[in-house]
């Protein structure tokens, strides 16, 4: 494989990784609020806004892919590159969530460190 190859087929993984779990949020909301450490809700009231804010969810994770796979391959790479830095910055945010709620952050900053290093790999490449 090319070394020109290299950096699509890593915006492909992390875009694909965002696509998942937006995926997973709109069709298995219960199971998508398991990574918060949240429990689902036991009130059909509360439950149907759980299932839409986790809709909600769904859909950005599946917009931060997409941007990704466009940026990819019909932008520049340092546009990608700041994508995915972006992608790091949500993943730094889910976890703050988490960590107010007391446990679970790590579920989500475990991301920001890999996205954080090929954003700047990116952003160094220019393009």
């Amino acid at each position: 494989m090319p070394t020109s190859a290299i950096p699509p087929l890593i915006a492909a993984t992390l875009g694909t990784i965002c696509i998942s779990f937006g995926i997973n949020a709109i069709l298995r909301p219960e199971h998508a609020l398991s990574f918060f450490e949240f429990d689902y809700p036991t009130i059909e009231a509360q439950q149907s806004l759980v299932d839409s804010l986790l809709l909600v969810y769904g859909i950005r994770d599946i917009f931060m892919g997409f941007a990704i796979y466009a940026t990819a391959w019909c932008g520049s790479r340092r546009a990608l590159g700041w994508i995915i830095l972006a992608v790091g910055a949500v993943a730094v945010g889910d976890g703050v969530v988490c960590w107010r709620n007391g446990h679970g952050e790590w579920n989500h900053w475990g991301y920001a460190p890999l996205a954080g290093v090929v954003g700047a790999l990116f952003v160094g490449m220019g393009g």
